[in-house]
């Protein structure tokens, strides 16, 4: 039971990473636009701040997946 629900969330962990990361990077573009500079050094605020921390969060998820996933492997 457990090792099913470890793979089903190897799958779904990676596809929801990869969505949140082009999200991100959209969000990045459109600020641009719009008169910032898209450096490093302006703050987060808003969406972006929560589509970051969420971003963090599932790399965090993601990393603790693959360590378990590997110990109860075989």
């Amino acid at each position: 039971m457990f090792k099913s629900f470890l793979s089903v969330l190897q799958i779904v962990t990676p596809i929801v990473l990869i969505v949140l990361i082009l999200a991100s990077s959209k969000s990045a573009g459109l600020s641009s636009v719009f008169g910032g500079d898209g450096g490093f050094s302006s703050s987060r605020r808003g969406p972006e701040k929560v589509l970051f921390q969420v971003t963090v969060a599932v790399v965090i998820l993601f990393f603790i997946v693959s360590i378990l996933s590997a110990f109860f492997a075989g």
